[in-house]
């Protein structure tokens, strides 16, 4: 299986996201945000986080207008996978391929600490190692992560069982503690926190291996 690291200006958490990739079995290709084109036979696109662009105008906006970002909307339309982590899921609301906004934190302050994470769904080729209401710890590091949603969009995603990860204690003031959303096929997942931080207990802690291995397993089964 082969996996695409797409790197912009300010990306501080692609070589983290590609070393995870690898961890878990996958050919990591590095992408720049000027190619026009995604490398020939990737299955699994991941957005990293960082400060792309500086976050300037909104936390992903510009982003979501590279180049590269085309090729991105054409592999997600094609039914396959993209994973966006923190500035990656302000990517991909930006880009029209997950619902909802990423405000500024309720306290108005960044906060950079791990967190106990519930996992809500397993239906998801992401979430699949785990199990149901698993309890998990993974790193958070932002300034945006208040994920925000209209009334009926909060609906459907709870009808659809398409959150994918809740916090246990809320850290930004995210709806419903909402931590996660995967896309309505359930191949695209956009989350706040870095389970590519969480990939040797070395570090700090291996919980986020359980996404990569879960990825790995459930494309090969597609």
């Amino acid at each position: 299986m082969k996996a695409a690291v797409v790197t912009f200006p300010g990306s501080n958490c692609d070589r983290d996201l590609a070393v995870a990739f690898e961890s878990a079995g996958f050919e990591v290709a590095r992408v720049w945000h000027k190619d026009s084109a995604l490398p020939e036979g990737v299955d699994v696109v991941g957005i990293p986080g960082g400060f792309s662009f500086g976050d300037y105008l909104r936390c992903g906006a510009i982003a979501a207008q590279s180049p590269i970002g085309a090729a991105v909307r054409a592999h997600a339309a094609k039914g396959r996978y993209v994973l966006g982590i923190c500035n990656g899921f302000q990517v991909l609301t930006e880009m029209g391929l997950l619902p909802g906004v990423l405000m500024r934190n309720a306290a108005l302050k960044f906060v950079c600490r791990t967190v106990p994470l519930k996992v809500a769904t397993t239906a998801s080729a992401f979430t699949s190692t785990y199990g149901a209401g698993q309890e998990i710890r993974v790193p958070i590091a932002h300034h945006d992560g208040n994920y925000t949603i209209d009334a009926e969009g909060l609906r459907r995603l709870m009808a659809e069982d398409r959150i994918a990860f809740t916090y246990a204690a809320n850290p930004n003031g995210s709806m419903a503690d909402i931590a996660g959303v995967l896309s309505e096929n359930r191949r695209v997942l956009g989350m706040m926190p870095h389970p590519e931080r969480a990939i040797d207990p070395a570090l700090g802690g291996s919980d986020g291996r359980g996404l990569f291995a879960a990825l790995m397993g459930g494309m090969a089964l597609a």
